[in-house]
Protein backbone atom coordinates (compact mmCIF):
# COMPACT_ATOMS: atom_id res chain seq x y z
CA UNK A 1 0.00 0.00 0.00
CA UNK A 2 1.25 3.49 -0.85
CA UNK A 3 1.59 5.69 2.21
CA UNK A 4 -0.91 8.55 2.57
CA UNK A 5 1.91 11.09 2.52
CA UNK A 6 3.14 9.69 -0.81
CA UNK A 7 -0.32 10.07 -2.35
CA UNK A 8 -0.52 13.63 -1.07
CA UNK A 9 2.77 14.44 -2.75
CA UNK A 10 1.96 12.69 -6.01
CA UNK A 11 2.66 9.20 -7.22
CA UNK A 12 5.88 10.28 -8.93
CA UNK A 13 7.06 12.78 -6.34
CA UNK A 14 10.79 13.50 -6.69
CA UNK A 15 11.13 11.16 -9.70
CA UNK A 16 12.82 12.18 -12.93
CA UNK A 17 11.06 10.92 -16.04
CA UNK A 18 12.24 11.04 -19.65
CA UNK A 19 9.50 10.81 -22.28
CA UNK A 20 10.42 10.42 -25.95
CA UNK A 21 7.97 11.60 -28.58
CA UNK A 22 6.73 13.96 -25.90
CA UNK A 23 5.85 16.83 -28.20
CA UNK A 24 2.31 15.72 -29.04
CA UNK A 25 -0.37 13.08 -28.67
CA UNK A 26 0.26 10.25 -26.24
CA UNK A 27 3.71 11.55 -25.31
CA UNK A 28 2.38 14.97 -24.38
CA UNK A 29 -0.40 13.42 -22.29
CA UNK A 30 2.17 11.27 -20.45
CA UNK A 31 4.48 14.23 -19.80
CA UNK A 32 1.62 16.34 -18.43
CA UNK A 33 0.26 13.51 -16.26
CA UNK A 34 3.72 12.79 -14.84
CA UNK A 35 4.28 16.46 -13.98
CA UNK A 36 0.87 16.59 -12.28
CA UNK A 37 1.97 13.62 -10.18
CA UNK A 38 5.13 15.41 -9.04
CA UNK A 39 7.77 14.23 -11.52
CA UNK A 40 10.39 16.36 -13.16
CA UNK A 41 9.94 15.61 -16.84
CA UNK A 42 12.41 15.61 -19.72
CA UNK A 43 10.28 16.15 -22.83
CA UNK A 44 12.09 14.73 -25.86
CA UNK A 45 10.98 15.10 -29.46
CA UNK A 46 12.57 15.26 -32.89
CA UNK A 47 10.49 18.43 -33.27
CA UNK A 48 12.23 20.77 -30.87
CA UNK A 49 9.54 23.45 -31.16
CA UNK A 50 6.87 20.95 -30.10
CA UNK A 51 8.99 19.74 -27.17
CA UNK A 52 9.55 23.33 -26.04
CA UNK A 53 5.82 24.05 -26.19
CA UNK A 54 5.00 21.08 -23.95
CA UNK A 55 7.76 21.92 -21.48
CA UNK A 56 6.63 25.55 -21.35
CA UNK A 57 3.04 24.47 -20.73
CA UNK A 58 4.14 22.23 -17.86
CA UNK A 59 6.39 24.84 -16.26
CA UNK A 60 9.53 24.56 -14.17
CA UNK A 61 9.09 20.81 -13.63
CA UNK A 62 9.90 20.19 -17.31
CA UNK A 63 12.90 20.48 -19.61
CA UNK A 64 12.79 20.07 -23.41
CA UNK A 65 15.36 18.32 -25.58
CA UNK A 66 15.36 17.97 -29.36
CA UNK A 67 16.65 14.51 -30.26
CA UNK A 68 16.42 11.77 -32.88
CA UNK A 69 16.05 8.50 -31.00
CA UNK A 70 17.30 6.52 -33.99
CA UNK A 71 20.70 8.22 -33.84
CA UNK A 72 23.17 6.92 -31.22
CA UNK A 73 24.97 10.25 -30.86
CA UNK A 74 21.73 12.14 -30.43
CA UNK A 75 20.56 9.70 -27.76
CA UNK A 76 23.86 9.95 -25.86
CA UNK A 77 23.59 13.75 -25.84
CA UNK A 78 19.96 13.50 -24.74
CA UNK A 79 20.80 11.27 -21.76
CA UNK A 80 23.78 13.44 -20.80
CA UNK A 81 21.66 16.61 -20.94
CA UNK A 82 18.90 15.02 -18.86
CA UNK A 83 21.33 13.86 -16.18
CA UNK A 84 23.14 17.20 -16.18
CA UNK A 85 19.82 18.99 -15.63
CA UNK A 86 18.13 16.68 -13.13
CA UNK A 87 20.89 14.36 -11.87
CA UNK A 88 19.40 11.04 -12.96
CA UNK A 89 16.60 9.30 -14.86
CA UNK A 90 14.21 7.22 -12.74
CA UNK A 91 11.57 6.55 -15.39
CA UNK A 92 12.04 6.11 -19.13
CA UNK A 93 9.03 6.13 -21.46
CA UNK A 94 9.88 5.06 -25.01
CA UNK A 95 7.00 6.60 -26.93
CA UNK A 96 8.61 7.98 -30.10
CA UNK A 97 7.42 6.09 -33.18
CA UNK A 98 6.49 6.40 -36.82
CA UNK A 99 3.86 4.61 -38.91
CA UNK A 100 4.13 2.91 -42.28
CA UNK A 101 0.94 2.17 -44.25
CA UNK A 102 2.22 -0.45 -46.70
CA UNK A 103 1.88 -4.20 -47.02
CA UNK A 104 4.89 -6.47 -47.37
CA UNK A 105 4.69 -6.33 -51.18
CA UNK A 106 4.80 -2.55 -51.43
CA UNK A 107 6.91 -1.33 -48.53
CA UNK A 108 10.35 -0.31 -49.78
CA UNK A 109 13.49 -1.41 -47.91
CA UNK A 110 14.37 2.18 -46.98
CA UNK A 111 10.93 2.73 -45.43
CA UNK A 112 11.13 -0.61 -43.60
CA UNK A 113 14.54 0.31 -42.21
CA UNK A 114 13.38 3.76 -41.12
CA UNK A 115 10.41 2.30 -39.22
CA UNK A 116 12.71 -0.13 -37.41
CA UNK A 117 15.30 2.59 -36.79
CA UNK A 118 12.81 4.73 -34.87
CA UNK A 119 10.44 2.15 -33.40
CA UNK A 120 12.94 -0.54 -32.39
CA UNK A 121 16.48 0.82 -32.48
CA UNK A 122 15.21 3.95 -30.71
CA UNK A 123 13.88 1.84 -27.84
CA UNK A 124 17.11 -0.15 -27.67
CA UNK A 125 19.33 2.95 -27.68
CA UNK A 126 17.33 4.77 -25.02
CA UNK A 127 17.21 1.69 -22.78
CA UNK A 128 20.92 1.16 -23.27
CA UNK A 129 21.51 4.80 -22.33
CA UNK A 130 19.59 4.85 -19.03
CA UNK A 131 20.12 1.29 -17.77
CA UNK A 132 23.67 1.66 -16.39
CA UNK A 133 22.69 4.39 -13.92
CA UNK A 134 19.42 2.64 -13.03
CA UNK A 135 21.28 -0.58 -12.31
CA UNK A 136 23.93 1.24 -10.32
CA UNK A 137 21.21 2.73 -8.09
CA UNK A 138 19.18 -0.49 -8.08
CA UNK A 139 15.93 1.18 -9.12
CA UNK A 140 14.18 2.21 -12.31
CA UNK A 141 11.08 1.77 -14.43
CA UNK A 142 11.03 1.54 -18.22
CA UNK A 143 7.73 1.73 -20.08
CA UNK A 144 7.72 1.06 -23.81
CA UNK A 145 4.78 2.10 -25.97
CA UNK A 146 4.15 -0.86 -28.26
CA UNK A 147 0.79 -1.50 -29.97
CA UNK A 148 -1.88 -4.10 -30.54
CA UNK A 149 -0.28 -4.16 -34.01
CA UNK A 150 2.50 -6.15 -32.38
CA UNK A 151 0.00 -8.75 -31.17
CA UNK A 152 -2.19 -9.29 -34.22
CA UNK A 153 -1.86 -8.75 -37.94
CA UNK A 154 -3.32 -5.55 -39.38
CA UNK A 155 -3.69 -4.85 -43.12
CA UNK A 156 -1.27 -2.34 -44.65
CA UNK A 157 0.99 -2.30 -41.59
CA UNK A 158 3.79 -4.77 -42.43
CA UNK A 159 6.72 -2.78 -41.04
CA UNK A 160 4.72 -1.27 -38.20
CA UNK A 161 3.36 -4.62 -36.99
CA UNK A 162 6.80 -6.19 -37.16
CA UNK A 163 8.43 -3.30 -35.31
CA UNK A 164 5.89 -3.26 -32.50
CA UNK A 165 6.17 -7.03 -32.11
CA UNK A 166 9.89 -6.48 -31.67
CA UNK A 167 9.24 -3.88 -28.96
CA UNK A 168 7.08 -6.37 -27.04
CA UNK A 169 9.80 -9.03 -27.28
CA UNK A 170 12.55 -6.61 -26.23
CA UNK A 171 10.44 -5.48 -23.27
CA UNK A 172 10.20 -9.06 -22.02
CA UNK A 173 13.91 -9.67 -22.52
CA UNK A 174 14.94 -6.55 -20.58
CA UNK A 175 12.48 -7.44 -17.82
CA UNK A 176 13.89 -10.97 -17.56
CA UNK A 177 17.48 -9.71 -17.58
CA UNK A 178 17.13 -7.17 -14.78
CA UNK A 179 14.16 -8.29 -12.67
CA UNK A 180 16.47 -9.15 -9.77
CA UNK A 181 18.37 -5.88 -9.93
CA UNK A 182 15.61 -3.38 -9.19
CA UNK A 183 14.77 -2.32 -12.74
CA UNK A 184 11.33 -3.09 -14.17
CA UNK A 185 10.40 -3.00 -17.86
CA UNK A 186 6.83 -3.15 -19.18
CA UNK A 187 4.97 -2.07 -22.27
CA UNK A 188 1.62 -0.63 -23.24
CA UNK A 189 -0.26 -1.94 -26.28
CA UNK A 190 -2.85 0.62 -27.41
CA UNK A 191 -5.22 0.27 -30.33
CA UNK A 192 -6.26 3.37 -32.28
CA UNK A 193 -5.84 6.47 -30.12
CA UNK A 194 -7.11 9.88 -31.20
CA UNK A 195 -3.80 11.70 -31.75
CA UNK A 196 -2.29 13.98 -34.41
CA UNK A 197 -0.24 11.02 -35.69
CA UNK A 198 -3.35 8.91 -36.29
CA UNK A 199 -5.16 11.85 -37.84
CA UNK A 200 -2.26 12.35 -40.25
CA UNK A 201 -2.68 8.72 -41.41
CA UNK A 202 -6.33 9.40 -42.17
CA UNK A 203 -5.55 12.65 -43.97
CA UNK A 204 -3.01 10.98 -46.28
CA UNK A 205 -5.54 8.36 -47.41
CA UNK A 206 -7.33 8.60 -50.76
CA UNK A 207 -10.62 8.58 -48.84
CA UNK A 208 -10.01 9.78 -45.26
CA UNK A 209 -13.61 9.27 -44.15
CA UNK A 210 -13.68 5.69 -45.40
CA UNK A 211 -10.40 4.85 -43.69
CA UNK A 212 -11.59 6.44 -40.44
CA UNK A 213 -14.76 4.36 -40.63
CA UNK A 214 -12.72 1.19 -41.23
CA UNK A 215 -10.68 1.88 -38.10
CA UNK A 216 -13.77 2.69 -36.08
CA UNK A 217 -15.75 -0.43 -37.01
CA UNK A 218 -13.12 -2.71 -35.50
CA UNK A 219 -13.44 -0.97 -32.09
CA UNK A 220 -16.01 -2.90 -29.99
CA UNK A 221 -16.60 0.17 -27.80
CA UNK A 222 -17.45 2.21 -30.89
CA UNK A 223 -14.85 4.91 -30.28
CA UNK A 224 -11.14 5.59 -30.41
CA UNK A 225 -9.09 5.73 -27.25
CA UNK A 226 -7.90 8.99 -25.74
CA UNK A 227 -4.29 9.91 -25.02
CA UNK A 228 -5.14 10.55 -21.37
CA UNK A 229 -6.37 6.96 -21.03
CA UNK A 230 -3.00 5.67 -22.19
CA UNK A 231 -1.18 8.13 -19.93
CA UNK A 232 -3.08 6.80 -16.90
CA UNK A 233 -1.87 3.28 -17.66
CA UNK A 234 1.71 4.47 -18.17
CA UNK A 235 1.56 6.27 -14.83
CA UNK A 236 0.59 3.02 -13.12
CA UNK A 237 3.55 1.15 -14.64
CA UNK A 238 5.94 4.00 -13.85
CA UNK A 239 4.89 4.31 -10.21
CA UNK A 240 5.44 2.17 -7.13
CA UNK A 241 1.85 0.96 -7.41
CA UNK A 242 3.15 -1.56 -9.97
CA UNK A 243 6.21 -2.57 -7.95
CA UNK A 244 5.48 -6.29 -8.51
CA UNK A 245 4.85 -5.89 -12.25
CA UNK A 246 7.52 -6.47 -14.88
CA UNK A 247 7.62 -7.98 -18.36
CA UNK A 248 3.92 -7.36 -18.94
CA UNK A 249 2.10 -6.01 -22.00
CA UNK A 250 -0.83 -3.93 -20.79
CA UNK A 251 -3.46 -3.78 -23.53
CA UNK A 252 -5.45 -0.53 -23.85
CA UNK A 253 -7.64 -1.28 -26.87
CA UNK A 254 -11.35 -0.95 -26.09
CA UNK A 255 -11.75 -4.68 -26.57
CA UNK A 256 -10.20 -4.95 -30.04
CA UNK A 257 -8.07 -8.00 -29.18
CA UNK A 258 -10.54 -9.77 -26.87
Amino acid sequence: MVAESSRDLGRLHDRVALVTGGGSGIGRAIAERFAFEGARVVVVDINGVAADAVADAIGNLAFAIEADVSDPGSVRRMIDDAIERFGRVDVLVNNAAIVSTKDVLTVEPDEWDRVFAVNVRGVYLCCQGVLPSMLERGVGSIVNIASVAGMKGLPQRAAYCASKGAVIALTRQIAAEYAGRGVRCNCICPSTIATPLVESVFERADDPDALRATFMVRQPMGRFGQADEVAAAVLYLASDESAFVTGTSLVIDGGLTM
